[in-house]
């Protein structure tokens, strides 16, 4: 099995985050420090350590949806001391980390989970998994500036993929927007309102993909059922 894959269904962090876990030297096989990604090894007679500790495959997968408030941040330590997500699931004993990320400042649905190929397959920019906001922004946007965000917009040096946006309500001084976006760059919304001179006010995800967040309550949170967890596998 290839080093960061082991990594991943350990439950330590999603396989990309692995990877660059590897890549800093963070990653000790059988006492030796390996920082070549696509490493093999035996899962079952290699000694594995991540900052020193061994880790060991976590044996019960978990799925949890939470309705992320304003303030956490998705990661699991932060230098400026914020509150993190996980701070939020009590009596869940397994290690469990967010499927990407959402500003401190965006709420709304955020997964949680210790399995790393399903995280792997949300977060991959190639299986374009469509991701539905509920936006207020300044002013409200002409038709030209909508077919603009819908067609692809030029952030960080490249541009957007297709997007999907509609007015839902306009006000005399701003708008509530409906916006599914099928990739997840850094702040990629907020960056894009801003493009077409409608800076975002308040940002929610109501959907992942088939995953809705329904009526979950803010800094609530669930296990998925049968069907959300065979819907995430199928993938």
């Amino acid at each position: 099995m290839r080093l960061q894959k082991y990594i991943a269904l350990c439950g330590v962090t999603s396989r990309r985050k692995a990877e660059e876990l590897i890549l800093n030297g963070k990653v000790k096989v059988n006492g030796k420090v390996v920082t070549q990604l696509g490493t093999v090894i035996d899962e079952n007679k290699d000694e594995v350590r991540v900052n020193d500790k061994v880790i060991k495959p976590e044996e019960n997968k978990v799925y949890i949806m939470l309705n992320k408030p304003i303030g956490y941040v998705t990661t699991l330590k932060d230098e400026k001391n914020r509150k993190i997500v996980t701070d939020l699931i009590e009596d869940v004993k397994e290690r469990i980390y967010p499927v990407g990320r959402l500003d401190a400042d965006t709420t709304g649905l955020l997964l949680l989970t210790n399995d790393g190929d399903i995280t792997y397959k949300l977060t991959h920019p190639s299986n374009k998994i469509p991701k539905r906001y509920i936006a207020i922004v300044e002013g409200v946007p002409t038709k030209s500036e909508l077919d603009r965000f819908r067609n692809g917009i030029k952030i960080d040096g490249r541009y957007t993929s297709k997007a999907k946006i509609r007015v839902i309500r306009e006000y005399e001084n701003e708008s509530i927007l409906d916006i599914t976006i099928y990739e997840g760059r850094n702040r990629q919304i907020k960056k894009m309102c801003e493009a077409i001179n409608h800076p975002v006010k308040k940002l929610k995800r109501i959907e992942i993909g088939e995953l809705k967040l329904g009526e979950l309550g803010v800094g609530k949170w669930r296990y998925l059922n049968d069907d959300e967890i065979e819907y995430l596998k199928s993938l």
